[in-house]
């Protein structure tokens, strides 16, 4: 199986390198699935969503990323986050009543704290 090199990097550390066989994440632009020779890209990550990375033995990822950008290069694909979780960082319950808090005072849709506990809910397969 062909394989990519990938970089999750916040501003304050990186989160995770090596290899995957594939990357979904969702752009401003919609949903992109990049996969090992894909064409160069730079595209805005759509905030409050999550991104997966599946590995090469086909095991997956979940990544909740909080603003930032995907650049896809020819030797390699980076997301370069304002901030992010890996799925095993995130304390589910926590997020759910975060999430649950937000919806219920928020006005917006869009706030800052709901979108937050959306995509960290959605790093570790959890319905919202």
């Amino acid at each position: 199986m062909a394989e990519m090199h990938v970089e999750l990097v916040a501003v304050e550390r990186e989160i995770w390198s090596g290899p995957a066989a594939s990357i979904v994440a969702r752009t401003t632009e919609g949903d992109i699935g990049i996969l090992p020779g894909h064409a160069p890209l730079l595209a805005q990550l759509k905030e409050g969503f999550g991104a997966k990375i599946i590995h090469p033995d086909g095991t997956e990822t979940g990544v909740a990323v909080h603003g930032g950008f995907l650049s896809v290069t020819k030797t390699k694909v980076s997301i370069l986050a304002e901030d992010a979780q890996l799925a095993d960082e995130i304390d589910i319950n926590a997020a759910r009543a975060a999430y649950d808090v937000a919806r219920r005072h928020e006005t917006s849709v869009e706030s800052a704290d709901l979108l937050r506990a959306r995509a960290q809910l959605m790093a570790v397969g959890q319905q919202v």
